[in-house]
């Protein structure tokens, strides 16, 4: 029988930003270490935070984890190099590790890809670039990073890539894209605290803005729309909230997270995630009793 909806969970998954976007994350526990690592002062305008990813797995063995994405980019540390990633193009993205390994993330605000790359658009949706803005001493840092992180210290390999970063920022920051990714801060910030119900109108209400404008900002900064992000958000709660208790009730969870009714929410969940909700809690109910 379904448990009743508490809406302290909410709260609950909000407070563990790590884990929003990872799908099935009990069901990842035992085959990789995550860990978060906040940006330096100065990288705050640019960079949301920083991960650091490790794994050994058994010979032969291999994990696939499914990533509901953020409308972000990335810049990745991996044994190949940097790499530069834009938002994906699909509604999930696939990672598949083998042997051991590690890599070293630096997830980026909204809009801190186009402003961090120096571009003059919010970057073609998919896009995997080598990383040459941030300079020729990229290799051998890269490097040490992912060295500091097998050895358990991904603190020390943050600081490793960070200069990089920092140097990069101050090519490229111009008064355009400060001003940009405060406005994109701000928004995405209440769109974080939104009540249930939400929409586009009410949402440039609270900004003080008008739709036109807010509109112009997504697609010129982060290349999806306001209400693309606000449906985003809500399934990347729902998700986290049946992976901490898969016995949530659905409909209750529905009304929590902003939708008036349940067939909309099942649309929106199918289509980001891959699976119906009450799919979805099964196989991560399956996963924490393991």
């Amino acid at each position: 029988m379904r448990q009743v909806f508490d809406g302290d969970a909410v709260t609950q998954a909000l407070e563990s930003g790590p884990t929003l976007g990872i799908v099935n994350p009990a069901r990842a526990r035992d085959r990789f270490v995550l860990a978060r690592v906040q940006p330096a002062p100065e990288l705050a305008d640019v960079v949301d935070w920083h991960w650091v990813i490790t794994w050994d797995l058994p010979p032969g063995a291999t994990f696939t984890q499914v990533v509901v994405p953020h409308p972000v980019g990335q810049v990745v540390a991996e044994r190949q190099g940097f790499l530069a990633y834009a938002m994906p193009a699909g509604a999930t993205d696939r990672r598949t590790l083998a042997g051991c390994g590690g890599v070293v993330g630096t997830k980026l605000r909204p809009g801190g890809y186009r402003a961090l790359l120096g571009l003059t658009h919010p970057g073609e949706r998919g896009a995997v670039g080598s990383a040459d803005f941030l300079g020729p001493t990229a290799e051998r840092a890269g490097a040490e990073s992912l060295a500091q992180a097998a050895e358990g210290h991904p603190d020390a390999a943050v600081r490793t890539v960070t200069p990089l970063l920092l140097a990069a920022a101050e090519r490229t920051r111009t008064p355009r894209s400060t001003a940009a990714l405060a406005a994109l801060r701000e928004a995405f910030a209440t769109i974080a605290d939104a009540v249930p119900g939400t929409t586009v109108a009410t949402l440039t209400a609270e900004l003080g803005t008008t739709p036109r404008t807010l509109q112009r900002l997504f697609a010129d900064w982060v290349g999806v729309s306001p209400k693309w992000v606000l449906q985003r958000h809500r399934v990347h709660l729902a998700a986290e909230m049946l992976g901490r208790d898969p016995g949530l009730d659905l409909a209750g969870l529905a009304a929590a997270v902003g939708y008036y009714d349940q067939a909309h929410f099942t649309g929106d969940f199918v289509r980001a995630v891959g699976v119906a909700p009450g799919e979805y809690a099964r196989g991560c109910a399956d996963a924490l009793r393991a």
